[in-house]
């Protein structure tokens, strides 16, 4: 039974780092909540900047420029970080977890399933609120490339599935 989303709209970018015998289990992108702030410095941004030109700026060409140059600025940074969401992608396969990020360098961080010694659900208050959760996986006594994902979506279906693959061997070994 699947419970959570898989979309088969992924992009070659996140399929040419699987290997061969892998399948993709889960593929989900980071919760768009992780836009919040982004877009609350632009709201503010362009509200301030809007107040400084009208009672600031008094028609002086010049300073009214300067503002609007750098809001701008905070909307382009915005326009990256959509943009950074668009291309990110947590990718669960049946023996490894994989995290594809950036725009200009591509960072693609794995960290085996048998690895996995600990893995840790975390929801905030505006994580329940808005539907994401944080996982933190733990290997024995290595670091990893991989230890922290952030604002997934479906965390408790996630979590449910997650647990079934690392944990898939213990349920078909007979006690």
């Amino acid at each position: 039974m699947r419970l959570v989303p898989n979309t088969d709209a992924v992009p070659a970018s996140v399929n040419r780092f699987l290997l061969p015998n892998e399948r993709r289990v889960i593929t989900v992108h980071q919760h768009p909540a992780i836009l919040i702030k982004p877009i609350f410095w632009v709201l503010i941004g362009l509200a301030v900047a809007g107040w400084l030109s009208s009672f600031i700026a008094h028609g002086n060409g010049t300073v009214i420029l300067i503002i609007w140059i750098l809001w701008g600025i905070l909307f382009l940074n915005l326009v990256v970080k959509v943009w950074e969401w668009a291309v990110t992608y947590f990718v669960v396969t049946s023996q490894r977890f994989v995290l594809a990020t950036g725009v200009i360098t591509r960072n693609v961080n794995m960290m085996p399933l048998p690895k996995v010694t600990d893995m840790t659900f975390q929801r905030s208050a505006m994580g329940r609120i808005l539907g994401y959760g944080k996982f933190i996986l733990e290997s024995a006594g290595q670091d990893q490339a991989l230890t922290n994902v952030d604002y997934l979506p479906y965390p408790e279906q996630l979590y449910l599935e997650v647990c079934g693959l690392i944990f898939k061997d213990q349920e078909e070994s007979p006690d």
